[in-house]
C-alpha cells in the first residue's frame, strides 16, 4: 500500500491546528505542526472573528509541511458551526464576522423568528435544536441591524467552508456543516425553500450544498506559491468538527453513543433518518447530517467552557492552572458537595465566571465551592450528571438502548470526568482518541480520493491506529442519590 499525507486544518474556539497525517499500510500516524490561539476579538461593542489572521496562520502550517520536503495529497478545513462570512465578489469578506457568544446580537432572537414562523414549523423543515446562536437567528439579526448585507452580499459561507473557499476559490456549502444552520432540511438533502421564503431571505445567497467528502479543486496558486506546495487538492471532508469527529468514533456493533467533549459537549447517537417528532423536539434535540448522508441524532450541551471561563478568571488573578493541575485539584475534595445545573442560561456567558456559580448556589440554598479544587469538582461532576439526564432522554426518544459511550475531543483526556461520567451514567465509557476531529477529517480525505472504501474501513483504521481507556461505573447507590437532586436543580 502506498504511503499518503493529508492536512487537517481543524478550528476551536480557544485554538486553531495544522495536522498532518500519514496513512500507511492501514495505519494511521497523526502529528501537531502548528498551534494557534483563537477567540473572540472585542470591537466596537461587539464580539468578532479575526479569520484572515486565522488563515495567515494555517498558511504558516503549510509551509512548515512543505519545508520538510513532504507533499501531501490533500487538505481540509473544519471549523464549529452556525458562524459565517459575507462574501462579494474577489473581497475576502464583506465585514468582519461574529462570534457566536455576541450578546446582544443573540438578545430576542427566539421572539423575532417565532413572530414570522412558528417553533412547530421550523422543527419540521430541519429538526435542529433550538439555540439563540443558530445561523437562522443571526441572519434575521442582519436583517434588522444590517440590511445593506443582504443587498451588497453575493452568498454567505459558515466557517470551515469558508476556510476552504480560500485554499482553493470554490464556492460550496459542506452538507454536515450546513445543517447545523437551522435553514438545512435533512429529509430531503437541500437548503428549506419554506424557510428562506418566509423569512424573506434571498435563495442567491444561499451557496451549493455538496456532500462530506467532496473534492473541491487545487489549491489556489497564489497559496501554493507562499506555502511551497503543489499538487495539492483541497476536500470538503466533514466541515463541521463534529461530524468529522463522529466519523472517527472507534466503533463496531450497535448501543453506543458518542460525546464530542470540548468548549462545548455534543452528546449523540448516529441514526439513518432523521428523528423529527414532538418528543424530540419538547427536549430540544437535534438533528445534524454526518457523513454518507447519516445522521447525527444529538444534544448540543454546555461543555468545559465552564471550566475554562474559570481557569481565565483565575489566570486574572494570578493563578495560572494547566488543565491536569484543575483535576488534580479537584480529585483531593470530597464528591458531590455541591451541584449546579451546567443549562442554566447564565453559564453560557462569558465573564465573572466563579462568581456565578457562588450566585447559582446561594440561589439554591448550597454551601458554594470555597477552594478552586471545589469549584472544579463541581462543574465536573454537574456535567457528568447532565450527561446522564440527556443519555437517558435520548434512549426514551429514539427506542434504542445505549450502554457505551464513546468520549472523543480534548476532554477525552480528563481521567477525572471519564470516571464521573461512567459513574453519573451507569454506562461503560470508552475514551479516546483526542484527537478525532482531525482523525476524521483527514481519513474523509482519504476517502474522497480513493485511498479507502468506506466508513467502516475509516473506523477499522481508527482502532487499530489509536488507544483508549475504559471506565467502568462505580458507587451506583450514591450516583442515584445525586441524580436525584440534580434533577431538582432549577435551570
Amino acid at each position: 500500500m502506498s504511503v499518503h499525507h493529508y492536512i487537517a486544518c481543524d478550528l476551536g474556539a480557544e485554538s486553531g491546528r495544522v495536522m498532518l497525517g500519514r496513512l500507511d499500510d492501514g495505519k494511521l500516524t497523526l502529528e501537531e505542526i502548528h498551534r494557534f490561539a483563537n477567540g473572540p476579538v472585542r470591537v466596537n461593542g461587539s464580539l468578532r472573528w479575526d479569520l484572515l489572521r486565522l488563515f495567515d496562520e494555517m498558511k504558516k502550517g503549510l509551509g512548515k509541511i512543505a519545508a520538510r520536503g513532504i507533499k501531501p495529497d490533500s487538505l481540509s478545513c473544519d471549523s464549529w458551526g452556525v458562524d459565517y462570512v459575507w462574501l462579494r465578489e474577489r473581497e475576502p469578506m464583506l465585514s468582519v464576522p461574529f462570534h457566536y457568544r455576541d450578546p446582544l446580537r443573540n438578545e430576542g432572537a427566539f421572539e423575532r423568528a417565532f413572530a414570522v414562523v412558528p417553533a412547530e414549523t421550523i422543527f419540521a423543515e430541519t429538526g435542529i435544536q433550538f439555540m439563540t446562536i443558530n445561523t437562522l437567528y443571526q441572519l434575521q439579526a442582519d436583517l434588522v441591524s444590517r440590511p445593506w448585507v443582504f443587498k451588497s452580499a453575493d452568498c454567505f459561507l459558515n466557517i470551515g467552508d469558508y476556510f476552504n473557499f480560500l485554499f482553493s476559490g470554490v464556492v460550496r456549502a459542506e452538507e454536515s456543516l450546513a445543517s447545523t444552520t437551522e435553514l438545512y432540511n435533512p429529509k430531503k438533502h437541500r437548503w428549506s425553500r419554506t424557510l428562506q421564503s418566509k423569512f424573506k431571505l434571498p435563495k442567491k445567497l444561499f451557496p451549493e450544498v455538496v456532500p462530506s467528502g467532496s473534492v473541491l479543486g487545487p489549491l489556489l496558486p497564489d497559496v501554493a506559491a507562499e506555502t511551497g506546495l503543489a499538487d495539492l487538492r483541497v476536500v470538503a471532508s466533514c466541515s463541521h468538527d463534529t461530524g468529522a469527529a463522529v466519523a472517527a468514533v472507534p466503533v463496531s456493533g450497535n448501543n453506543w453513543a458518542y460525546l464530542s467533549s470540548g468548549t462545548w459537549s455534543l452528546l449523540g447517537l448516529e441514526s439513518k433518518k432523521p428523528i423529527i417528532t414532538e418528543q424530540s423536539r419538547a427536549h430540544n434535540f437535534t438533528n445534524e447530517v454526518g457523513y454518507g448522508g447519516s445522521i447525527r441524532f444529538l444534544k448540543n450541551i454546555i461543555g468545559l467552557w465552564i471550566q475554562q471561563e474559570c481557569r481565565r478568571a483565575w489566570a486574572r488573578e494570578g493563578h495560572a492552572y494547566e488543565y491536569t493541575g484543575m483535576a488534580a485539584m479537584a480529585e483531593k475534595v470530597p464528591p458531590l458537595r455541591v451541584l449546579i445545573n451546567p443549562n442554566n442560561p447564565r453559564f453560557g456567558t462569558p465573564d465573572r465566571m466563579p462568581q456565578k456559580i457562588v450566585d447559582y448556589c446561594h440561589e439554591t440554598n448550597q454551601t458554594p465551592p470555597a477552594t478552586h479544587g471545589e469549584f472544579v469538582r463541581c462543574i465536573l461532576e454537574s456535567l457528568a450528571l447532565l450527561y446522564r439526564r440527556t443519555l437517558d432522554e435520548m434512549e426514551e426518544i429514539a427506542g434504542k438502548k445505549l450502554t457505551t459511550l464513546h468520549i472523543v475531543g480534548g476532554g477525552s483526556h480528563n481521567l477525572l470526568l471519564n470516571r464521573l461520567s461512567a459513574n453519573a451514567t451507569g454506562r461503560t465509557i470508552i475514551a479516546g482518541p483526542s484527537e478525532a476531529t482531525a482523525i476524521g477529517n483527514v481519513l474523509i480525505q482519504a476517502l474522497a480520493l480513493g485511498h479507502l472504501a468506506s466508513l467502516d474501513e475509516l473506523r477499522r483504521v481508527v482502532r487499530e491506529s489509536f488507544a483508549v481507556t475504559t471506565c467502568k461505573p462505580e458507587d451506583s447507590a450514591i450516583w442515584q442519590q445525586a441524580y436525584e437532586r440534580f434533577r431538582q436543580l432549577p435551570i
